[in-house]
């Protein structure tokens, strides 16, 4: 009797733990709370459209300045760096050889201009005396003879004084355009070879073009807006981006580059501040034409998957709805959009990570990194 009552009490314990085991209340799912957002209106207006590249300032006219004689240079008459014009002092090479050349040039073509004049009259009183029959015919000859030759003597030396007096002027180099001057190449004193030893670098900067590349897909727009008419060109260099730069495309190359698919452009700027500076990498900005009444949304709405552009627009109910979206351009701190957002439509700018389709959203004017770091709502899975 006893071990039936043991068995008994046994089989009540056991029935009563399945009943706690299987029975119990489950926790309630929590219920998510608003998540809180950002938000901006979807707006239609005109925007450009443009192209975007890298580009590098390049001199208008930069010119080395080699000496065309061999000498000594005696004289620097500028500044590195500074800015000439035309025509001014640049060096000088020691003028004395070539003074020297120059005179003993002269004398030997003053020397033949004698000659010949004594062989011309010796040729004319020959003339004369053969006429008279004074003398043979073989002596009148050879006196025209004398003085044909002496003639081509005067016209060679005439000829070595010529180069002697052009050595001479290229003893004082000038600048050959306006512009700024490099680095010296030499110092006074050294010895200078011709055409060999580079003396300085003039770069004419004012104007100055700006050279970049385009996709050969893009040379068909580019060729047709600039046959319209001059085609804007903007340029801001690092740390100069409130100081832009306009200027007029003036240069499509003639031949795009097989291996990379892209072609030369230069645009022309007047530089009159001096801003840019040859060999500088500059953003360009190429402006095609104007598109009206395009969809625009700023750039904090447009999110990206592995294959495809999104944003959450924020329905009436507060509940917001996965949108895929097409995106044509991003311009300055906007985005237009070409698929998928209407004008008018909400758009979340902030808070995206902490959302799903379907989510009820709550609007602020600002969000607290603790606010969202608190949040339990789950990021957004692709597909959804």
């Amino acid at each position: 009797m006893r071990k039936k009552i043991i068995i008994f009490i046994v089989i009540i314990v056991m029935c009563f733990a399945g009943y706690k085991l299987f029975f119990k209340k489950r926790p309630q799912t929590p219920v998510a709370h608003a998540v809180p957002v950002l938000v901006a209106k979807a707006v239609q207006k005109t925007m450009p459209v443009q192209i975007n590249q890298i580009g590098t300032v390049e001199a208008i006219k930069s010119i080395i300045i080699y000496s065309r004689v061999m000498g000594q240079l005696k004289n620097i008459h500028f500044q590195e760096g500074q800015d000439v014009n035309r025509e001014d002092m640049l060096f000088t090479i020691d003028p004395k050889p070539f003074e020297d050349k120059l005179r003993a040039a002269e004398a030997k073509y003053s020397q033949s201009l004698a000659q010949l004049q004594f062989n011309e009259s010796q040729a004319k009183r020959y003339q004369f005396l053969f006429e008279k029959g004074a003398v043979s015919k073989a002596d009148y000859e050879n006196q025209i003879t004398l003085a044909k030759t002496q003639e081509a003597i005067v016209k060679a030396d005439k000829a070595e004084l010529d180069n002697a007096k052009t050595n001479l002027s290229y003893c004082f180099i000038k600048a050959p355009v306006s512009g700024k001057t490099g680095q010296y190449g030499v110092r006074e004193g050294t010895m200078v070879k011709e055409n060999d030893t580079k003396l300085t670098v003039i770069n004419q900067i004012a104007p100055v073009y700006v050279r970049f590349s385009v996709a050969e897909k893009e040379l068909p727009v580019v060729r047709e807006r600039l046959n319209k008419g001059h085609l804007k060109t903007l340029v801001s260099a690092p740390g100069l981006k409130e100081k832009t730069q306009e200027g007029t495309l003036t240069f499509i190359d003639n031949t795009v580059d097989p291996q990379t698919g892209m072609i030369l452009l230069k645009a022309t700027f007047s530089n009159k501040d001096r801003l840019l500076w040859p060999g500088q990498f500059v953003n360009v900005t190429l402006k095609l034409f104007d598109e009206p009444d395009a969809i625009v949304v700023p750039n904090e709405a447009v999110q990206i998957a592995q294959d495809t552009y999104y944003t959450f627009v924020v329905k009436p109910d507060n509940k917001v709805e996965y949108r895929a979206i097409a995106v044509s351009r991003t311009i300055g701190n906007e985005t237009v959009i070409t698929k998928g957002i209407k004008p008018g439509e909400i758009v979340v700018t902030d808070g995206h990570l902490k959302l799903r389709d379907g989510f009820t959203v709550e609007i602020r004017d600002s969000i607290s990194p603790k606010t969202l770091n608190n949040s339990k709502i789950e990021p957004v899975k692709k597909n959804q």
